[in-house]
């Protein structure tokens, strides 16, 4: 296994496994929550603090979602869906999209079975699709090699689907938490795992983007924006998960905000790509799916939010 395929699964399996702990920790009882600290005496408990990020984080779950209802389409048609079990993703993502809109438009500060089930059921979906995807590099001629690693199922996209449930669930964590209390995940002030589960995914998603971007020999300038921004940006969000919580993380903010606009960017950059390709837009029916995949950028803008909401929850709550 190279080493951009055990950071990809590690990082889809590290965020599964704070999903699945943080589960344990709620079944047995509600984690032991901090209050806030009020900046005067006077001040009045505001009941929407935590729903607030709550909803962000679940437009961030829906855009990864989002991302991957696309590209799993692309992908798997393109491979004829030989496979029945190809269909799921496409069903466990297109359910996380629809729940991430109803968690945005939910204000109540209590969380939502029917949200928790789908979130779930989709970052499982999501790891069982990566075995999947490194069992088929595997058996390949070759094993793990580069070719094999460029061009056969990618990893990147299951994992996207890891990120999108796990976010979701978490997201339903915060918001089931009193109102005037600090939220907590396990014990942990949210605002620091939610950062911290945005820092590994922004990695694994890096190391995706650079073995694609790899594959196409970097041939132009801007094809290194995806592999230098967001390491910053995940440097500087996993700093602020495990440094000082009363501090106003500006730079952290900035680095985000430009990553979610480089999601943005991204696609027009892949749109220029299918139009180079020959034949162009007229011939969207072959291009579209061997061209670069435009869905793919735009999980760094649902990371990005997440991680603005991460720090909000820090602002709003700090812990020391």
């Amino acid at each position: 296994m190279t080493r951009d395929t055990a950071a990809l699964a590690t990082s889809g399996a590290a965020l599964l496994g704070l999903a699945a702990f943080v589960l344990v920790r709620q079944s047995a009882g509600r984690a032991p929550a901090v209050p806030i600290r009020l900046p005067a005496p006077a001040a009045t408990i505001d009941p929407g603090a935590a729903v607030r990020p709550a909803r962000r984080m679940n437009r961030a779950a829906g855009v990864i979602a989002a991302a991957v209802l696309a590209d799993s389409a692309a992908e798997h048609y393109r491979g004829s869906f030989h496979n029945k079990a190809m269909v799921a993703p496409l069903v466990t993502a297109a359910f996380s999209l629809a729940v991430s809109v109803h968690g945005n438009a939910h204000e109540r500060p209590v969380a939502h079975l029917v949200r928790d089930s789908v979130y779930a059921a989709a970052a499982l979906t999501g790891l069982v699709g990566t075995c999947f995807h490194i069992f088929n590099i595997g058996k390949r001629p070759g094993g793990f090699s580069w070719q094999n690693l460029f061009y056969s199922a990618p990893i990147g996209a299951p994992t996207a689907l890891i990120l999108s449930g796990a976010l979701g669930f978490l997201a339903e964590r915060v918001r089931d938490t009193t109102p005037g209390l600090c939220p907590t995940l396990g014990g942990v002030s949210a605002g620091r795992v939610v950062a911290a589960a945005t820092s590994v995914g922004l990695l694994g998603t890096v190391g995706e983007a650079g073995l694609l971007h790899f594959r196409g020999a970097y041939h132009d300038p801007f094809m290194y924006l995806p592999v230098t921004i967001p390491p910053i940006t995940a440097v500087l969000i996993g700093n602020a998960a495990f440094g000082r919580g009363r501090q106003r993380r500006w730079m952290a903010r900035f680095w985000l905000r430009l990553t979610a606009a480089l999601g943005f960017a991204g696609v027009g950059f892949h749109v220029i790509g299918v139009a180079r390709n020959m034949g162009g837009w007229r011939n969207w029916t072959q291009n579209v799916l061997n061209g670069p995949p435009l869905p793919a950028p735009p999980s760094f803008t649902g990371l990005a939010m997440a991680g603005l909401a991460a720090l909000s929850l820090m602002e709003d709550h700090p812990d020391g």
